[in-house]
């Protein structure tokens, strides 16, 4: 926990304080006031210009990973939300240009969406505090729709596989009170879409199952696994098991 509180990183900080002690009001908010100050998040903003994008701001996707989506998704697992004024701007431009006409989220162009993209978008956008976003509730509704039979999601052409987690993750940020009947229902079987095969099914012939890394981006590994199995409230559930060894 002391390394966790160490200043250089500010994000880590806060994010130590929120989720695993107990502070709260000024003492919280003042922690995640230093978030873009210092450490990885200040880094990210270095390369923000003008209007809210990074490197190019008609193609929000590419150059893979240091373009505007990229860094996008790495601010929302860092604590930033759309309290910082600056962040509307980037994230609502994002949003809008990648909202689809059958409810997901895709690059311009793109007549249909594409389930890392719904996925992500969606789980940024929430933790950005865009929980009651029509936009955001779209996608959702758009996951439910597009879940394949066996509980998974297909992702470029593969049929309902583990690397369809994302839809997983964006329900895991979403207020539970808001979860309607569909979700619940796309909650449960994506569960044990991933618990039946105890995390770890497609492991031998993934190599990257076995590696913790960050940013998560669209690549799948035992702790993002149990990321969003936890935070769905299945996280000590015997087939998870051997993931959480791994883990400790």
């Amino acid at each position: 926990m002391e390394w966790l509180m160490e200043m250089d990183q500010p994000a880590v900080r806060y994010l130590a304080m929120r989720d695993l002690q107990d502070f709260g009001g000024k003492e919280l908010r003042e922690a995640r006031e230093l978030i873009p100050r210092t450490g990885w998040v200040k880094k990210i903003l270095s390369g923000r210009l003008k209007n809210g994008y990074w490197i190019d701001g008609t193609d929000l996707y590419r150059p893979k990973y240091v373009s505007t989506n990229w860094n996008l998704l790495a601010l929302s697992d860092l604590g930033i939300t759309r309290e910082f004024t600056w962040l509307a701007e980037s994230a609502e431009k994002w949003r809008d240009t990648y909202a689809r006409p059958d409810g997901g989220f895709d690059t311009p162009g793109a007549d249909t969406s594409e389930l890392c993209l719904v996925g992500n978008t969606a789980r940024a956008l929430i933790k950005f505090g865009y929980e009651d976003d029509s936009k955001v509730g779209n996608a959702l509704n758009w996951l439910v729709r597009n879940q394949k039979p066996n509980g998974g999601w297909d992702c470029f052409g593969r049929d309902g596989v583990i690397d369809g987690w994302e839809g997983m993750s964006a329900f895991a940020v979403y207020p539970r009170q808001k979860w309607t009947r569909g979700m619940k229902d796309s909650i449960n079987r994506g569960l044990e879409f991933y618990l039946e095969r105890n995390l770890l099914e497609e492991g031998s012939r993934y190599d990257p199952w076995y590696r913790t890394h960050f940013p998560y981006h669209y690549y799948y590994d035992f702790l993002v696994g149990l990321e969003f199995v936890t935070a769905l409230g299945r996280g000590g559930d015997p087939r998870a098991a051997k993931a959480v060894r791994i883990l400790k």
